[in-house]
């Protein structure tokens, strides 16, 4: 291989057009280049957030919707609650009620059986008068009274 002029000039030139790119053309391709990791570095950190605030707005959502099952939980105890002591209270009152019915209709039945005790009494009263009196219209007489007595236990 021959080492002559041409091939000095070739790498003078070669030297000049690295220098010239070194100095003009790389900090512009680098700048640019820079700027695009800086863009890239930006939309990840931003990805990264977002998949942060993803996690906690899912766990907030968790966070509230327990809640929310809780809250719902307990309205619901409280609303069992509430209808079993409305029942209890019903049958309460039931049971009041039924006994003083009863106790009404236990009044109104000794009440009923006085008057007619009453009653009875009135008639046997008024049936020993009538007795009585037939008794003493007639005369004395043992057999004529076994008679009238027979008919008087005939009307009882």
């Amino acid at each position: 291989m021959n080492i002559n002029a041409t091939l000095i000039a070739q790498i003078l030139v070669f030297v000049m057009l690295v220098l010239f790119t070194m100095k003009f053309v790389w900090p512009p391709i680098v700048k640019v280049l820079d700027a695009r990791a800086d863009k890239i570095a930006e939309g990840l950190a931003a990805a990264e957030r977002g998949k942060n605030d993803f996690a906690q707005a899912e766990k907030r959502v968790a966070d509230i919707l327990a809640e929310g099952r809780s809250q719902v939980s307990e309205m619901v105890a409280n609303a069992e609650k509430r209808a079993a002591q409305i029942v209890e209270d019903a049958k309460t009152q039931a049971s009041e009620e039924a006994a003083r019915i009863m106790a009404q209709a236990k009044a109104d039945v000794e009440q009923e059986a006085n008057r007619a005790r009453e009653a009875l009494r009135q008639q046997v009263a008024d049936l020993v008068v009538k007795g009585a009196e037939s008794i003493l219209r007639s005369e004395v007489n043992p057999s004529r009274h076994a008679d009238l007595l027979a008919n008087l236990k005939q009307e009882l």
